[in-house]
């Protein structure tokens, strides 16, 4: 993306939740050669941009400044003439309070290319994902977003009050929290009823979404009784009483929950997507990184001897097809073989390189798998079994026992990464959910710590059986084995777990 001449996109993140992010505003992130991103931006986002993308944090907090906007200005026009395709993510909308029109102005006179990438601002996401329209038919006809903090340069506020304390419209505050008493006053003073609902909406969007719902005249004291902290949107105005039938985002399943993904990192997006669209903050603390083994080199010309070629993960399918894919083969290989696979979710992977399992165990364990396998074959018949480093002998020992022909090939291995931050990420965790044995042991090993203390107090969730054995055997105590042996089994039992629990 990189040319001569580079340029520089204003692009508003949205509130929080990456969902929200526009579809230009996430092409223009993976395509990045330089991000300059806010303390608001969600690390979901951030995370979109490409490893090879140079990441410069330049957030600001209140009167906590990482970079002066100066600088930031500065580093703006510099990667630019370098010839970077610079991103400069601003949380919200980057013309919304966002200084974004300061940015705009000092690239213009730099003679510096830009593009403006609107974003949601959380002036409208907050409220509605609090259940709170800002406009309503029989409550409000208009709506006034102003600021609670001002450019501290002026001598005195520009905002006319006893303007917008209208009863009949909404108004919608922005970076207010430290001045809601004063606020509140000015607009009681110019005729706001004392008793009109407000609210107030800290990290509006996020999984860790806190409301608050009182008077006008109490929402200061109410805020600081709940300790409710930047960034919040306060919404004073009638229509904040139809919070109580609107509330849609706090009453998903999972909601607040902080979920650790334990899996290997490549292969978590999804799950934290699902988990995310159930209202829960994913971690991702992956114990285990999957590594191709040399000795998984499939020769193709025995490939045609084999009657069966057998997958136990989704791992092994992608090691298989890898090394057909060095070779310059594809699925066409398989063509004299026939194809078994542990579970649903490895059959989807083999149905994305174009192959169709004919025989998928009903449920995923090897004991399931060598059942299915024994009564569709026959004696002597010939079985490639694709798999991992040190899996479980009870797969080829139960086929060899039913007089089939065995051959194992160790296409990967698991090995565990190192995560400097893996135990605060345990520490802050609600739940802590395990996708296989070596999930557990991975686990284990970079805890450092006695596992059965690590996890006191929190909810472990393990796929299956197999996987709640060795949690078990680690010392701890599990509380939801899914019935289906998949991420959505999984999240299933997690709904009904805390479900039945009084929130």
């Amino acid at each position: 993306m990189s040319s001569s001449a580079g340029t520089v996109y204003l692009v508003g993140a949205g509130p929080g939740d990456p969902g929200l992010l526009t579809l230009r505003g996430a092409q223009l992130l993976c395509a990045a050669d330089v991000l300059l991103y806010d303390a608001l931006v969600s690390d979901a986002i951030v995370a979109m941009a490409r490893p090879t993308c140079e990441r410069i944090f330049v957030g600001k907090r209140g009167r906590a400044h990482a970079t002066p906007q100066e600088e930031i200005e500065a580093l703006m026009i510099a990667k630019a003439r370098d010839g970077h395709a610079v991103v400069r993510l601003k949380g919200g909308d980057p013309f919304v309070f966002g200084r974004g029109g300061e940015e705009a102005e000092a690239l213009s006179a730099a003679g510096v290319d830009y593009e403006i990438v609107p974003g949601v601002t959380s002036a409208i996401a907050a409220p509605a994902y609090a259940g709170i329209p800002l406009t309503h038919r029989r409550h409000a006809a208009s709506f006034t977003v102003a600021t609670g903090h001002e450019d501290p340069a002026k001598s005195e506020s520009t905002v006319d009050w006893s303007k917008i304390a209208d009863p009949h419209r909404t108004l919608v505050l922005l970076m207010a929290t430290a001045t809601l008493r004063e606020i509140a006053g000015q607009l009681i003073a110019a005729g706001m009823p004392e008793t009109m609902p407000a609210a107030l909406i800290q990290d509006g969007t996020r999984p860790t979404q806190r409301t608050i719902v009182t008077s006008l005249q109490n929402l200061a004291d109410k805020a600081h009784e709940a300790a409710i902290a930047a960034p919040a949107v306060a919404v004073i105005g009638r229509v904040v009483a139809l919070r109580d039938r609107l509330a849609w985002f706090e009453r998903r399943p999972l909601f607040g929950k902080r979920v650790l993904i334990t899996r290997a990192g490549h292969q978590s997006e999804e799950f934290a997507r699902a988990l995310l669209a159930r209202g829960a903050q994913p971690l991702n603390a992956p114990t285990i990184e999957i590594r191709r083994e040399r000795g998984g080199r499939v020769e193709m010309q025995s490939l045609g001897f084999y009657a069966w070629v057998v997958f136990t993960s989704q791992n092994g399918v992608d090691a298989f097809f890898a090394s057909l894919d060095e070779q310059q083969a594809d699925a066409r290989t398989l063509h004299g073989a026939r194809v078994a696979a542990i579970g649903a979710a490895t059959a989807a992977r083999l149905r994305h390189f174009g192959v169709r399992a004919d025989l998928v165990a009903p449920a995923f364990v090897a004991e399931e798998l060598a059942s299915a396998l024994i009564a569709n074959s026959s004696a002597g018949d010939r079985m490639l079994l694709y798999r991992a480093i040190g899996g479980r002998d009870v797969l080829p020992e139960t086929l060899r026992n039913g007089g089939r022909d065995v051959t194992e090939m160790a296409g990967y291995s698991t090995d565990v990464p190192a995560d400097d931050a893996f135990a605060p990420k345990v520490r802050d965790a609600d739940v802590l959910t395990f996708t296989s044995a070596s999930t557990v042991r991975g686990f284990v090993t970079l805890l450092g710590v006695p596992a059965h203390e690590a996890v006191r107090g929190k909810c472990v969730a393990c796929i299956g059986p197999i996987t709640a054995r060795a949690a078990h055997d680690a010392g701890l105590n599990v509380d939801v084995v899914a019935q289906h042996y998949t991420t959505a089994g999984l999240l299933a039992a997690l709904e009904a777990h805390f479900a039945s629990r009084p929130r």
